[in-house]
Formats: C-alpha cells, sequence, structure tokens
C-alpha cells in the first residue's frame, strides 16, 4: 500500500489503514521515542498515544506545508518532550532504584548504536560544528527551540533560522 492510499483510508477512518500505518511507522517512530523518554515502558505508552494523535488529528495535515513521514515524527517528538516534562513521569523517574538507571544506561547505549547504524549521526557530523550542536540539541537530546536557545546562549530567532538551515544542508547530504 502506498503512502497516498493509507492517507486516503486513514481519512475514511478505515480500521485496516490503522493496522497499515502502525506497521509502516511503528519501528521508527519508536526509536526515535525511547532515545527522547529512555524507559522502554514509558516509550510504548508515547508510542500508542502518538498513533491515537496521528488518528484522530489526520484532518490537520496539511500535504502542502510537509511530508506525512515529518508530520507524525513531529507528533512523537513533541508528545515524548510533553511526557517528560510532565509532572507525573518525572516524580517517577525520582522513585527509581539504582538498578533501573544501570539498565536505562544500558538501553541507551544501544539506542545510540542503532541511530549509528541507520547513519543519521554520520550525517550530522558532516554539518557546521553550530549546526551539530544545534540539531544535536533539538533532535537528540529533546530540547525546545527555547531551551537550546538559552543553553547556546544566542538569540531564539537565531536558533530557528540555524536549525532551519542546518535541516536543509543535511537534506542535501541525503539527497532529498
Amino acid at each position: 500500500m502506498t503512502q497516498d492510499e493509507l492517507l486516503v483510508l486513514i481519512h475514511q477512518k478505515d480500521e485496516k489503514a490503522f493496522t497499515y500505518l502502525y506497521d509502516m511507522y511503528s519501528k521508527s517512530l519508536f526509536s526515535v521515542i525511547n532515545v527522547l523518554v529512555k524507559n522502554r515502558e514509558e516509550a510504548e505508552d508515547v508510542l500508542q498515544e502518538v498513533f491515537v494523535k496521528i488518528w484522530k488529528n489526520i484532518d490537520s495535515y496539511n500535504e502542502s506545508k510537509g511530508r506525512f513521514y515529518t508530520w507524525i515524527l513531529n507528533i512523537a517528538r513533541n508528545t515524548s518532550i510533553d511526557k517528560l516534562r510532565s509532572k507525573n513521569f518525572n516524580d517517577s523517574q525520582k522513585n527509581l532504584s539504582s538498578d533501573n538507571f544501570v539498565h536505562l544506561l544500558d538501553d541507551s547505549n544501544k539506542l545510540v548504536n542503532k541511530i549509528d547504524t541507520i547513519g543519521i549521526q554520520e550525517f550530522v557530523k558532516k554539518l557546521k560544528p553550530k549546526c551539530i550542536q544545534i540539531i544535536d540539541l533539538l533532535f537528540f537530546k529533546g530540547y525546545t527551540q527555547q531551551e537550546a536557545s538559552e543553553e547556546l546562549a544566542i538569540p531564539l530567532g537565531t536558533v530557528k533560522t540555524q536549525n532551519r538551515n542546518c535541516i536543509n544542508d543535511l537534506r542535501l547530504y541525503l539527497k532529498l
């Protein structure tokens, strides 16, 4: 099934479309979510929440503003960041035993290796140092643009412009 056919079925709320949607995108979205949340169980919950948001908000997707994958990736990223900022999540993290932290570190190292195996970090390393910094903060560490602005001590507008330029540079390397 093509992405265009899938989008038509999702708009029609066809139940088979949800299964296709999940099969096509769950692994890549889970990888992104798990890198940000750093807790497999929480990441699974966030993934479920992401697919519900995609399903319910499909009418807000505008093909002229960007690719479908980019749209759902942003939903996954934003939902993960919302989870990280939630009071319940922060409270639950305070109560983890040291055994869980060791497990999280092990999982984190494995995830970094998975990112390397798909080659994204190799392309990011080819960018200018400022781009590497911005992409690392915004996409790999889950910072908001405002937080990145504060961390780098540069104006918010500069972060937004540099982020856009860096993503365009990355697209050139990826030939998208």
